[in-house]
């Protein structure tokens, strides 16, 4: 038997489950067939993808000098694969230095500042 107890925000929960033998028997052999990477080796290569992906970002808009706020998210999502990374980035782009957000009718426009 198992029991968990505490709470799920302001709900208290107090949860029972039962296994026979034969259930502890399937649990631990499929904890012993999925293996656990190193917690130590994980972080240093999403840290590399995440730091070139900034800088390819920052690139696209150098390069183009300015973008409407579809285009720009258009081309981030295509750049790091996924719409949540694309949005991700566009927010980072907002709040840096280098960049400025003005309004552009339907959506703002961002414009590369080069640093004084």
């Amino acid at each position: 038997m198992l029991r968990i107890r505490g709470t799920v925000g302001d709900l208290p929960v107090d949860l029972t489950i039962e296994l026979d033998d034969g259930d502890w028997a399937r649990l631990g052999a499929q904890l012993q067939a999925t293996p656990v990477a190193s917690a130590a080796a994980a972080p240093a290569a999403p840290v590399k993808h995440n730091d070139d992906l900034w800088q390819n970002a920052q690139d696209l808009l150098r390069t183009a000098g300015q973008l409407s706020g579809l285009e720009l998210l258009d081309q981030l999502e295509g750049l790091a694969g996924d719409a949540s990374a694309g949005k991700r980035l566009l927010v980072r782009l907002r709040h840096s230095a280098n960049v400025k957000v003005s309004s552009g009718g339907d959506t703002p426009l961002y414009t590369w500042i080069e640093p004084l």
